[in-house]
């Protein structure tokens, strides 16, 4: 069975309606048609250059390689892949359903197929680089097969979401039906490569350094619990002179391989009342669980959450006023690149 990458919009908007409904849609504007009226490739190229609007012919191919398969390649127990661009993680189902186009749908949901999500919020740092390039397309929809992808994929499954020993290639070939580089999200790949940079080097206590570092950069002074039990504190930190001003932070870090649940998040909420902190941060590398994120309107005013994405967001944005020791651990180089607007 093919494993098909599908992308929730260009910013993730459609992710949850994606989780929340139990399908892939293919979320192409305007497109109120059935699908299974075009019987070869060719015929819905030629309509999206003469009647859809895409103008020349390079676009033309490009959007009927990603609108086609939805409805005449996919087959029922062939794997999806949703990377999440609300998160650092990757979300993984099984079409249960045939391609349905439903006219009464509001745009642009007219187009979709039955998944049933078996395995949610997996970290991204979990894959190998080279799957993770894959799943950088910009394309909307296409076949990840690239570096025997599916079975690597699949393997994955079998042991827990957890790469095996031996299996990761660290070349990126050229195979038909993927794509040339020009595809492909060199943001998203760089941020993968950064992740597994921090993962090597700072795994466990050593995150709580980058997370004060972040804090210091940001103009806090702060106070790191040395390792061992933190009894619910990893760092305290507060602004002004001498570290007495406000705010005054209560910060909790983790970096297991397993989502943070609410007990973690009640812990700190208690452990902030303790230390008489205005505000607490709960850090985890791994990503939250539902339960915690449903109580982020009730948390609003007192806690922030900060998962990998957070984290390397933050120190991107503050890279320049790190120290220099954790500069020399994290070498990192801006790169400009001219980006061009257009369909993804």
């Amino acid at each position: 069975m093919a494993i098909w990458l599908f992308r929730a919009g260009s910013s993730g908007e459609y992710e949850n309606k994606f989780l929340e409904d139990n399908r892939v849609y293919l979320t192409w504007e305007e497109l109120k048609l059935d699908l299974t009226k075009f019987k070869s490739k060719k015929d819905l190229y030629n309509y999206l250059l003469e009647d859809y609007g895409a103008e020349i012919p390079g676009r033309a191919r490009n959007w009927a390689s990603q609108i086609w398969p939805i409805a005449h390649e996919i087959k029922i127990g062939d794997w999806i892949v949703l990377p999440s661009k609300m998160k650092a993680s990757v979300h993984i189902g099984e079409i249960t359903g045939e391609y349905v186009f439903d006219k009464k749908q509001e745009d642009p949901y007219f187009h979709y197929r039955a998944v049933r999500w078996f395995a949610t919020d997996i970290p991204r740092v979990n894959f190998d680089q080279d799957i993770l390039y894959s799943f950088g397309a910009f394309m909307t929809v296409c076949r990840i097969s690239r570096n025997d992808a599916e079975n690597r994929i699949r393997e994955m499954g079998k042991n827990k979401w957890m790469p095996k020993e031996g299996m990761e290639i660290n070349r990126i070939q050229d195979v038909e039906d993927e794509l040339s580089q020009d595809g492909i999200d060199f943001e998203q790949y760089a941020m993968d490569h950064i992740a597994k940079h921090l993962m090597r080097k700072f795994k466990g206590h050593g995150m709580a350094r980058i997370v004060e570092a972040i804090l210091k950069a940001k103009g806090y002074v702060t106070y790191r619990s040395p390792e061992g039990p933190d009894k619910g504190v990893d760092i305290l930190a507060s602004q002004g002179p001498l570290g007495f001003g406000s705010p005054k932070l209560c910060i909790q870090v983790k970096t297991t391989d397993a989502q943070v649940d609410r007990p973690i998040l009640d812990q700190l909420v208690g452990t902030m009342h303790n230390y008489k902190a205005d505000h607490g941060l709960l850090v985890s590398w791994s990503g939250f669980k539902s339960s915690v994120y449903k109580e982020i309107p009730s948390q609003f005013f007192n806690v922030r959450l900060w998962d990998q994405k957070e984290i390397i967001n933050e120190l991107l944005e503050n890279y320049e006023k790190l120290d220099d020791e954790i500069k020399a651990e994290i070498p990192l180089k801006r790169i400009w690149t001219l980006t061009f607007p257009g369909r993804e």
